[in-house]
């Protein structure tokens, strides 16, 4: 008779497991796609109600559930696929519009202390704006993103 009982809960704790599981991989993509739309300028900080724009920062979040759609492939229910590709393809399309906007007005710049495209900071030397033809490190940093979502 208690062998009966332990055969009777293993399929209900197994199932309470996996709706546990799912909800826990809901909650994940929700807080990345959640980062990385403020990252992008999308929704404001919880805390302190400003938009900030850190398109690298959105870009790794991104790239996080694009690593989890790629490696999870098969492993997940009809639901929770459905979910993070809802996801990514929002966050895509985000994406592409933060980066073809134009970039946010200097003073939200300066407070976040990034220095706006083209400009110097003011511990740069007069003469770095003024170097002709690109770097090498500026290359690398164009390459970066080349992606198209």
């Amino acid at each position: 008779m208690s062998d009966s009982q332990t055969t009777e809960q293993a399929p209900s704790q197994q199932g309470t497991q996996a709706d546990l599981m799912s909800a826990l991989f809901a909650q994940m993509v929700l807080q990345q796609s959640n980062l990385a739309m403020m990252l992008m300028g999308k929704a404001p900080h919880p805390e302190s109600g400003q938009t900030m724009r850190d398109v690298e920062g959105a870009k790794l979040f991104i790239d996080q559930l694009e690593m989890l759609e790629v490696k999870t492939k098969g492993n997940l229910s009809k639901e929770e696929s459905n979910l993070l590709k809802q996801s990514l393809m929002g966050l895509r399309m985000a994406f592409v519009d933060c980066v073809s906007s134009a970039p946010a007005p200097a003073e939200s710049r300066a407070e976040s202390g990034a220095t706006p495209v083209g400009t110097a900071s003011a511990t740069e030397p007069a003469h770095a704006k003024a170097t002709p033809g690109p770097s090498g490190g500026e290359e690398e940093s164009r390459k970066k993103f080349t992606k198209k979502y």
